[in-house]
């Protein structure tokens, strides 16, 4: 049993974050975190 819990939970969890990861594309929020990070990107350099 051990064995198996030693494979399955980590495989559980990659399967949840990835899921989230397309629930957040799928959403639309790869684009807002991009805005920001240009946003953020912009103002360190000083051209915005």
């Amino acid at each position: 049993m051990s064995r198996f819990l030693r494979y399955a939970i980590p495989a559980l969890l990659l399967i949840v974050g990835a899921g989230f990861v397309v629930y957040g594309i799928t959403d639309g929020e790869a684009g807002l975190v991009l805005k920001k990070a240009i946003a953020i990107c912009m103002e360190c350099i000083g051209l915005g």
